[in-house]
């Protein structure tokens, strides 16, 4: 009996030393491993947004990786349209935001996409030169003669925003060239090739030193609404679904606010 309480001590020592060799999850787990605010896999997540988000959707890019840094936001710009035919015709997109839901519409009838959900507004300005050395201010300005004027085209939701407000302004003018989006038309008008064009709020907001914007009359009644939504054969859709909570998210409305845009 005297040597029980010998045993019970060696028992124990072993007891320790083999807790002591068990691999410890905090410790020993790699980075790559380790799981991230949401406990996403390291993955490419690819945005398809409309051109006039740019700025917003770097930013909120951003916020989701620092947030998940597994994740790497991989953001395509371009117009509406453009980026609609694209996911129409298979193209990788993981989430979509657009300008307008016209065109989003069509991948909604087709299940191309998620449940659409309106996240911000826009509306027009006239784009001038930083100064506005031709006195540029009404929409009836942009058909003077010798004034350079471009638009986006038709098709693209900023263009059918412009025919709309000169439609209502009784405005006519051909315009010298009709971009893809928006962006191309901010560039044309910063670069001397053309001396106004028609553009969102937002960019103005975005490009202080290379345009300067005029409001036009009844720009408040034509406002451009985007939807955004989750491509329905996504690879990535629980990291879509967490991008898209954060574009609707106060923190994501915030972003888009101090961007310029109206709320959804």
């Amino acid at each position: 009996m005297s040597r029980l309480p010998q045993a019970l001590a060696v028992l124990a020592v072993l007891a320790l030393a083999l807790a002591g060799c068990a691999p410890s999850n905090a410790s020993n787990a790699s980075n790559t491993d380790a799981p991230t605010a949401l406990g996403l896999a390291p993955q490419t997540l690819s945005v398809y947004a409309a051109a006039s988000l740019t700025e917003a959707f770097d930013e909120l890019a951003t916020l989701l990786e620092d947030e998940n840094p597994a994740v790497d936001v991989q953001v395509t710009y371009d117009g509406s349209s453009t980026l609609a035919t694209q996911i129409a015709a298979g193209a990788p997109a993981d989430v979509f935001a657009s300008a307008d839901q016209k065109n989003m519409q069509p991948l909604g009838d087709d299940a191309l996409v998620g449940q659409a959900t309106l996240f911000a507004g826009n509306t027009l300005r006239i784009a001038v030169a930083p100064g506005n050395p031709l006195r540029i201010e009404t929409l009836k300005d942009l058909a003077r003669p010798g004034v350079i004027t471009v638009l986006c085209a038709a098709q693209v939701p900023c263009g059918a925003a412009s025919a709309s407000l000169l439609a209502n302004a009784g405005v006519s003018l051909t315009p010298a060239s009709e971009e893809q989006n928006v962006t191309a038309v901010v560039t044309k008008i910063a670069v001397g090739e053309a001396d106004a064009g028609l553009v969102y709020a937002t960019d103005v907001v975005a490009n202080p030193d290379r345009i300067q914007g005029v409001t036009p009359a009844g720009a408040d009644a034509v406002v451009g609404h985007y939807p955004i939504a989750v491509v329905a054969d996504s690879a990535h859709a629980e990291a879509a679904q967490a991008f898209v909570d954060l574009v609707l998210s106060p923190a994501g409305q915030a972003v888009l606010a101090a961007h310029g845009f109206l709320a959804p």
